[in-house]
């Protein structure tokens, strides 16, 4: 799976499986990540983690990806200032910052989690880098918070092709 895009660019394309589907980057744009916070959705190759499901009532697609199903009490820590929980899954409530894994507004109900900075994790070099479900009806999408973005009925239908090992490439096109 590769999303691409300009330079700094907000808006790409993902591709997988010999489709194409619009999708966006961060508000930063796509390109280096250099901080927690920027906006930026990053460049490189990074392995699926796995599927996580939010809304309990999903019934997910089969998939060879490790799917795991996540309650109300979900977040994931962006936090600089937790060291041992900064970019990993907690339970909330919690002191430190972070993003609710469950929302109401159906972004989160689909999850890829990629392995950006989490092999090791370098506190501050960002955090929370999914692939999820756009919030926007129309083009041009929403920018993310540094994530990348597809329609949710786009993404359901992506599972069934990925499998454990999977990577996904983000990358500028020239």
């Amino acid at each position: 799976m590769r999303a691409v895009g300009q330079a700094g660019a907000q808006q790409g394309w993902l591709l997988c499986g010999g489709q194409r589907h619009p999708c966006a980057f961060g508000r930063g744009g796509i390109g280096v990540k250099k901080r927690e916070g920027d906006g930026v959705t990053p460049v490189g190759v990074f392995p699926l983690r796995a599927a996580l499901l939010t809304r309990l009532s999903f019934a997910p697609p089969c998939s060879r990806l490790p799917i795991l199903r996540v309650g109300v009490r979900a977040g994931w820590c962006d936090d600089v200032r937790h060291a041992r929980r900064y970019n990993r899954s907690i339970a909330l409530p919690t002191r430190c910052s972070h993003e609710v894994l469950r929302r109401g507004d159906g972004v989160y109900d689909l999850l890829l989690v990629l392995g950006y900075n989490d092999a090791p994790i370098f506190v501050g070099r960002g955090s929370a880098i999914f692939v999820h479900a756009t919030a926007s009806k129309e083009l041009p999408y929403k920018p993310t918070e540094g994530c990348v973005a597809v329609r949710g009925e786009v993404l359901r239908g992506l599972l069934p092709k990925l499998r454990r090992g999977a990577l996904m490439k983000i990358e500028v096109r020239r």
